[in-house]
């Protein structure tokens, strides 16, 4: 079952009872808002006049909802998630410490040519050949020794937007550089959430090792996810031009990214839920017991 996002950005109340969330709105106070807490997925707080009582987090936390909120500039800015998410958690954690280093090179590589691939698919979407990222898909070695991935990152963002933009990928730069943070910001939240829910830590790595970064190993997983925020970006692009300041309706496509459809081994499935199989599949080669991380097939909406 997809788990449902909910954003608010106006204030609210924010309780549970009867395993529910419960919204009461203080512009409003005789309305009241129920979702069942099984259903969610991701929830984003974008105001500051948000209340959460401590019974809700415990209640979303135990269902691994991942629970994000937002900074002054509406940007997320930090999130929860669940400490112990698999019952098989201490086992699963010892096979990831354990994992050799050429396990790890073999991983990544995988990582790495199935993100090229997919930027080849969106490029190719655009209209924009993507031939050369198929090359360079084809000599990604274990560990990605020969940086091809930086390769086709400087192939690929000189090309994915119009040419008026003159866009350059920089997290502090130019739009549409605002939406691709928020973006993959949403699809961070989600990775992080499904790799709890494998008996994963996300903050061992593959390939990402920083000691400040708790999440490395969802930085490392999102990876060829990336390009289905880029092609809601393009969408975004398209029908704004150079008016790309965030507004209601583009936060609103973004947040729609954990229900887009995507292609994994041959059969279409909601963004959320692939990246839960995953996160699963990644535990199985830690565990020994598979060869291959299963990541999507991006399939371009123009042939």
């Amino acid at each position: 079952m997809i788990k449902r996002t909910l954003y608010f950005g106006n204030p609210a109340y924010l309780k549970t009872a009867h395993e529910q969330l419960i919204v009461q709105f203080p512009s409003d106070p005789e309305k009241k808002e129920t979702v069942p807490i099984e259903d969610i997925g991701l929830i984003v707080l974008d105001h500051g006049q948000i209340t959460i009582t401590q019974c809700l987090m415990a209640r979303l936390l135990e269902q691994n909802v991942a629970l994000v909120t937002c900074d002054g500039t509406h940007h997320p800015a930090g999130m929860f998630f669940v400490l112990e998410g698999n019952t098989l958690q201490s086992q699963k954690h010892q096979a990831q410490v354990n994992a050799s280093l050429p396990l790890r090179k073999q991983l990544w590589q995988q990582t790495v040519i199935a993100k090229i691939c997919n930027q080849a698919a969106l490029l190719k979407e655009q209209r924009v050949s993507g031939s050369y990222l198929t090359t360079l898909a084809t000599k990604v070695k274990s560990g990605d020794s020969g940086n091809e991935e930086a390769k086709a990152a400087s192939y690929y963002w000189k090309r994915v937007f119009p040419e008026f933009l003159q866009f350059s990928r920089d997290r502090f730069g130019t739009a549409p550089n605002n939406l691709l943070n928020y973006g993959y910001a949403i699809l961070r939240a989600m990775v992080a959430r499904a790799i709890v829910g494998s008996g994963l830590l996300p903050t061992l790595g593959i390939h990402h090792r920083n000691q400040y970064n708790a999440f490395c190993l969802a930085d490392d997983i999102m990876e060829p996810y990336r390009p289905y925020v880029d092609q809601v970006v393009c969408e975004i692009v398209r029908m704004n031009g150079r008016f790309l300041e965030m507004t209601p309706t583009m936060k609103r496509m973004l947040l729609e990214i954990p229900a887009i459809d995507v292609h994994l081994e041959g059969r279409k499935s909601p963004l959320m839920v692939a990246v839960s199989r995953t996160t699963a599949s990644l535990a199985r080669c830690f565990e020994g017991e598979a060869r291959k991380i299963i990541y999507p097939d991006m399939k371009p909406l123009l042939s």
